[in-house]
């Protein structure tokens, strides 16, 4: 796959449940991973920080926001950014998915559309289904659309969260 040099803008999706030595609560982790990104990145839009019930095994609830960002790199680079990112946070992936984690930040959504390899995929496999990311991804930008639904952020959040009748 060849990408074409330029800018480009990425939706990154962060979540922290694990209080930092240095930084305190999940919220003040959130906060200084915004910081990290506007360090790398040109950080278009931030959104404000969300407190959302865990998935898979952890106990611990979780602070969870999303940003626009914009860049030169390419996905893959991206990638290894926001990784670094989160072993300065002291993020060790150890295997288990949904585990309580310092930091956690993913790429959701790109300029340049859908995009695959064996370590990444955009648009992230499951952020069609998890409020955590659409709440505050809806937040910073509503209109972007998913590539492969045509539906925007406002449209897949309103979507997901929209009441539904109780089956009789």
């Amino acid at each position: 796959m060849t990408l074409s040099a330029g800018r480009h803008r990425y939706l990154v999706a962060l979540g922290s449940n694990m209080r930092h030595p240095f930084h305190g609560s999940p919220r003040m982790v959130i906060e200084a991973a915004f910081a990290a990104l506007t360090a790398r990145f040109d950080v278009e839009a931030a959104s404000r920080i969300v407190s959302t019930a865990p998935l898979g095994p952890s106990h611990r609830r979780y602070a969870n926001a999303a940003a626009v960002v914009g860049t030169d790199m390419v996905p893959l680079d991206t990638l290894a950014a926001l990784q670094a990112i989160e072993r300065e946070f002291g993020r060790r992936r150890r295997g288990q998915r949904w585990s309580a984690r310092v930091l956690d930040l993913d790429l959701i959504l790109w300029s340049g559309g859908p995009f695959a390899e064996p370590h990444l995929q955009i648009p992230h496999p499951a952020f069609r289904e998890r409020e955590f990311v659409l709440e505050p991804a809806s937040d910073v930008a509503p209109h972007w659309r998913d590539p492969e639904t045509g539906l925007s952020l406002r449209q897949l959040h309103a979507r997901l969260t929209r009441p539904r009748a109780l089956p009789r």
